[in-house]
């Protein structure tokens, strides 16, 4: 029995590397996109954030924090800056989704973060079954 299992986990480790990879790659790099446009102080962003009642210069602590949160999932040293990356990612997502829900913002609006919230958890799964290596 325990060499059917070694032998099944053999088999799953390059998928799971493959799915790991793939799909945080893509979160990553849409967080530290979201980030850099805070910090440039795009008009789409600043739009966005005073229609939901939030100070202008939270763009800049937000996309402070979207960056160095990229760079702590990406490094594979530090094993609780990773861990907490991944926390600020999903209280920052779901408190966007539950910004633009009690806003009263169209269902697309709240389903955005929610989809990247995917994303971030699959990622995270991943890394915590330790198959990324």
């Amino acid at each position: 029995m325990a060499e059917l299992m070694v032998e099944k986990k053999a088999e799953w480790i390059m998928p799971a590397r493959w799915i790991y990879w793939s799909v945080t790659i893509l979160f990553v790099a849409t967080m530290v996109s979201a980030g850099l446009t805070y910090l440039a102080g795009a008009s789409f962003n600043v739009e966005g954030i005073t229609h939901l009642g939030y100070p202008v210069y939270l763009l800049k602590i937000l996309g402070i924090a979207k960056l160095l949160g990229g760079i702590a999932i990406l490094q594979e040293r530090f094993r609780t800056l990773k861990e907490w990356a991944y926390a600020g990612y999903t209280f920052n997502l779901l408190g966007a989704a539950a910004s633009h829900a009690l806003y009263g913002d169209p269902v697309v609006k709240v389903l955005v973060p929610l989809i990247i919230l995917t994303f971030a958890l699959v990622s995270y799964r991943q890394w915590k079954a330790g198959l990324t290596n």
